[in-house]
C-alpha cells in the first residue's frame, strides 16, 4: 500500500513550511506530497500566515524535490478557467520532469469564494464535466492540431492546445461520496478514485459503486487505482497520541473512529481493514506540520510494516 502525505495549508502554512514537509517526505521514503486547494481557513484555526496557491506551491516544489510525486486533492474547479488549468498544470509537470498528478473537483466552500471575489456559480458539477473534458481533450490534442471545444459553460476555438505535460498522461484522480453522478464522471476520466474520510464500510460501497460505472462505461475496473485520504494521528504511546490530538484540536476516540490514530501496530491493522475494502492507497491527512516527529514514527514504524 502507498502512502502519500497530505497537507491543509489553508488552515495556517507558509511556503518555506510546506517545503520542509515535502522534503521530509522525500527523505522519508514516502509516495507524494498532496496539498489541498483553498484560500480560506477552517474552524477555529487563524490561517496566519495566510493562503498559498496550490499549483504556485507545487511549482515551487517541482524545483525543489526529485522523485516524489505532487498533487492536489482536489482542485477546486471554481478557482481556474479549465484552459489555463491545463497549461499551470502541464507547466508544473514539465518543471518537476514528469511527477504531476490532478485531482479536480467541483469546489464547495462557499465562504472563501466570498472572501476573495470568486464567482461560486450553483452548476458546480455540470461545470465540472466540461473542465475534465477540455483539460484531458487539451493534452490529448496530437501537437501541431488544434481543439475547439463548445459547451454550455466553456467555449475554446481553435486552441493550439500547448504546452504538453512531460508525462505521456497526467493521472486524473476524481473522488467523492457521491452515488450516481461522481461514479460515473470517474469511470469516464479518472485514473484515480479517491473516497476521503470514510470508513472501510463505506469505502467498499463506494469503490463497487465506480466499479459498476466503469464497467457500464466499457472500461476494466482493474484500470482505476483506488485509494482513501484519512486525518492521522501516531503515537509511540498513550501519552503521545493524546498530546498530537490535542495539538489539531481533536480528540483521541473520534479520530479513532474516523481516521488513523493510535500505537503503529494500531494504524497497521486499521490500514489492513481499507486494504481489504479495496484500497491500495492512502492519503494521510497531516494537520500538525511543524512535528516532523510524527512523520518520522510514520515512517519507521507503520509504512515499513506496508512494504
Amino acid at each position: 500500500m502507498d502512502l502519500r502525505i497530505f497537507t491543509e495549508p489553508q488552515q495556517g502554512a507558509s511556503y518555506d513550511t510546506l517545503l520542509t514537509v515535502a522534503r521530509a517526505t522525500e527523505a522519508l521514503g514516502f509516495d507524494a506530497f498532496f496539498r489541498s486547494d483553498h484560500y480560506l481557513s477552517m474552524g477555529s484555526a487563524d490561517g496566519l500566515p495566510g493562503p498559498t496557491d496550490a499549483w504556485i506551491t507545487l511549482a515551487g516544489l517541482a524545483r525543489e524535490t526529485r522523485r516524489i510525486r505532487l498533487g492536489t486533492l482536489m482542485t477546486a474547479g471554481t478557482f481556474r478557467l479549465p484552459g489555463v488549468l491545463a497549461i499551470q498544470v502541464a507547466q508544473v509537470d514539465q518543471m518537476s520532469g514528469g511527477r504531476v498528478e490532478l485531482g479536480l473537483g467541483a469546489g464547495w466552500f462557499e465562504e472563501e469564494h466570498r472572501a476573495y471575489g470568486i464567482p461560486f456559480p450553483k452548476e458546480k458539477f455540470a461545470r465540472l464535466e466540461e473542465q475534465l473534458a477540455i483539460v484531458t481533450g487539451l493534452w490529448n490534442t496530437d501537437t501541431g492540431k488544434s481543439f475547439s471545444y463548445e459547451g454550455r459553460y466553456y467555449q475554446l476555438r481553435d486552441s493550439p492546445a500547448l504546452p504538453k505535460p512531460a508525462q505521456r498522461k497526467v493521472p486524473v484522480l476524481i473522488g467523492g461520496h457521491g452515488t450516481t453522478r461522481t461514479p460515473r464522471l470517474a469511470a469516464q476520466y479518472a485514473d484515480e478514485f479517491n473516497i476521503p474520510f470514510a470508513s472501510p464500510e463505506d469505502t467498499e460501497r463506494q469503490f463497487g459503486r465506480v466499479r459498476a460505472a466503469a464497467e457500464e462505461a466499457g472500461r476494466s475496473p482493474g484500470d482505476l487505482v483506488y485509494s482513501n485520504a484519512l486525518v492521522v494521528c501516531v503515537g509511540r504511546d498513550d501519552t503521545e497520541v493524546v498530546r498530537r490530538a490535542a495539538a489539531i484540536g481533536r480528540e483521541v476516540d473520534e479520530l479513532k473512529a474516523n481516521g488513523l490514530a493510535g500505537s503503529p501496530a494500531e494504524v497497521v491493522d486499521k490500514l489492513g481493514r481499507y486494504a481489504a475494502a479495496g484500497s491500495s492507497r492512502i492519503y494521510l491527512q497531516v494537520l500538525d506540520l511543524d512535528d516532523l516527529d510524527h512523520l518520522e514514527l510514520i515512517s519507521a514504524q507503520v509504512q515499513s510494516q506496508l512494504n
